[in-house]
């Protein structure tokens, strides 16, 4: 079967439209062997964008993690049975000891994260527990505030030192002949007047 040129080229050209675009809101339509169509009728629906702020994994662990302390502590720190208090410098922590596997949480918040990584303090706050072979039998949940990470590490140490005074009076001794129910009360000494720190004094000119 043969299909002339001529042929083609006249069904190409049955198939052109035009199309009229008034200056007006209202536009029509039109096509060939048909009617106009106009679109003004058509509702204006207007163009809603909505936006969802996306939560971060941290905070989604985070938030998971506080509640998960939460848990463990029905009624709050006050309200638990093995509670000691700690202090050093500025800095005050209130420890509470649960059976668990050796894990420590620092206002809902994993101990590694909350002091950097720094092995020395992740060590001085174990040193009671690992002291009375107590390593990985106990959680450790604290709500400590005030200082720097120095200060509040051992404060922490020392709370933990006292809560397991309430686990047994037996552990008094160990602890005692490790030092680690000795509050350790010094602090920065006051500036004084007239001078630039506690007792550093501006230099002195005979002349």
């Amino acid at each position: 079967m043969a299909i002339s040129i001529s042929n083609l080229a006249s069904s190409f050209t049955s198939l052109s439209f035009s199309s009229q675009i008034s200056q007006k809101p209202s536009s029509t339509f039109s096509f060939r062997g048909s009617k106009p169509v106009s679109v003004s009728h058509l509702p204006k629906r207007p163009l809603v964008i909505s936006a969802v702020a996306a939560t971060s994994p941290v905070d989604l662990e985070t938030a998971d993690l506080k509640a998960y302390v939460k848990s463990r502590l029905p009624g709050g720190i006050a309200a638990q049975r093995l509670i000691g208090t700690g202090r050093r410098k500025c800095a005050i922590a209130r420890v509470v000891l649960q059976e668990g596997t050796g894990k420590f949480f620092i206002n809902y918040r994993d101990a590694k994260e909350y002091l950097q990584g720094n092995p020395l303090w992740l060590q001085y706050i174990k040193v009671p527990l690992v002291t009375l072979g107590y390593g990985t039998d106990y959680d450790v949940f604290v709500k400590v505030h005030g200082g720097g990470l120095s200060g509040q590490a051992q404060a922490i140490t020392l709370g933990v030192a006292r809560a397991l005074l309430k686990v047994s009076e037996s552990h008094r001794v160990p602890l005692r002949q490790e030092g680690l129910l000795t509050r350790d009360a010094r602090v920065v000494e006051r500036k004084k007047a007239g001078l630039k720190k506690a007792r550093k004094a501006p230099q002195f000119s005979k002349r």
